[in-house]
Formats: C-alpha cells, structure tokens, sequence
C-alpha cells in the first residue's frame, strides 16, 4: 500500500474496536439470571446484532432517517424478547441490555495503546453506524481520544451508501484516496473502496465469540491486511 498519500484513518469502531459481543452476552446472563432464566446467551446476543445491523445499513437511502443505531438495538431487543418468551424483563433490563450495555463496551486490548501513536502522523476518526453519544461514552470509559467522531446519524445516510463515505471525506477536507478505511468487516471495506478510499482489513476472530464472524477471511483486494492494531502501527511507520 502507497502510505504517502494517505492523511486520515477512518475507523469502524463497533467490533473493530469495541467488543460488542462480550458487553451483550454479559447484559443478557444478568438480566437471566435476575428470573433463573437459562438461554444461550452469547448466540442471542448474536442475534441482536444481526437484527440491529439490519435495521442500520443503508439507513437514509429513500428516506431521511427517523432513528439512531441506539434506536435499533432497543428495536430489536423487543423483537427478541417476544420471540425467545422473555416476557419478565422489564423496563430497566431492557434499557441495560440496550443503551447501558453498549454505552459501556471495553476496547479490544490492541487499540487504546496504540491510537496515540497513530495520531501523531495521521487523522484518527471514528467513522460508526453507531450513536454520537455511543462514542462519546465508550471513548471516556476506554480512554480513547479521538481526533473527530463521524457519525452516520449526522450524514443521515448509512454506511453501505456511498455518500456516508464521500461526506466523510469531504468534511475532512480530503480526497476519498487520502483516507484508509480501517475495519474487520469486508462488507465496509468494499464500500469504502468503491468510492476510492484504501482499505486496511484487521482480522477480530473473536468478534462473534465462539460462533465466528461472517466474513472472517479478508478480500485480497484490500490494500493492507493485518492480525492486530500492533501489526498496523508497524506498517504505517508509526
């Protein structure tokens, strides 16, 4: 990968930094274990990102959106406790599940330690289908400063669109060829590389927990492909 050309690294932050399925297995065996309610939870926590996932991609493409990503996680969690008989979860369980457990997810350990060294040669921006205010709190709890958060909620069009990804680039004041798309996620690296951003694969085999991720094997278009954020640092020159 040509590095000289490149000002910015645009993060996709939930599951390539943040561990969203440890946060929601654990929200859903806490609530269970308030009723001795006994469920697999790591593979219902599975399904609420699939179901939120859902409800967020290409948000924005006919439409101005009514909802956030947080919006979509209560969403779906509702759909979910209907279809696995979760009745007995009230008010507060559901909020926990749905905004507190997320708004408290832990960076994966490769990261926090790393970004400072990263900032000090290129823009760093979280660029999310997740909520402002999820960034805001999860960079607080994980010690995490970044140089700008690029929330799909203000474009109000969703990644995969592609106008998510050239507004960013455009509100960075550069060309989508001087910004490298950082993900553990082909789907988002795809898109981004449609519109001319490089595109930096960082394998997360764990994202998924025991079940696996979706897509685990990296596209050998992608520009970079590494096993860690240490591995990245190294091949930046940073």
């Amino acid at each position: 990968m040509d590095i000289n050309n490149i000002k910015a690294l645009t993060f996709d932050t939930g599951g390539t930094i943040l561990d969203w399925h440890t946060g929601f297995s654990e929200a859903f065996k806490k609530a269970g274990d308030k009723y001795n309610i006994k469920e697999d939870w790591a593979k219902i926590a599975n399904e609420l990102r699939r179901r939120s996932l859902k409800k967020v991609l290409n948000l924005g493409e006919n439409s101005k959106p009514t909802y956030n990503f947080d919006d979509a996680h209560r969403m779906a969690l509702d759909d979910i406790i209907k279809d696995y008989n979760l009745d007995n979860f009230t008010e507060e369980d559901r909020h926990n599940i749905s905004f507190n457990s997320p708004h408290n997810l832990k960076a994966w350990s490769d990261f926090p330690s790393v970004l400072p060294l990263l900032r000090k040669k290129y823009i760093c921006v979280s660029f999310t289908l997740l909520s402002f205010r999820l960034i805001m709190d999860t960079a607080k709890i994980n010690g995490l400063s970044w140089d700008a958060v690029m929330s799909c909620e203000a474009i109000g069009k969703y990644k995969l669109l592609p106008e998510a990804y050239i507004t960013t680039a455009k509100w960075l004041q550069l060309e989508p060829n001087q910004c490298a798309m950082v993900a553990c996620h082909n789907f988002d690296l795809d898109a981004a590389k449609k519109v001319g951003y490089k595109t930096i694969f960082v394998k997360r085999p764990d994202e998924w927990g025991a079940e696996g991720p979706p897509d685990p094997t990296p596209n050998k278009h992608h520009d970079l492909i590494v096993d860690s954020f240490i591995e990245i640092k190294e091949a930046l020159g940073c």
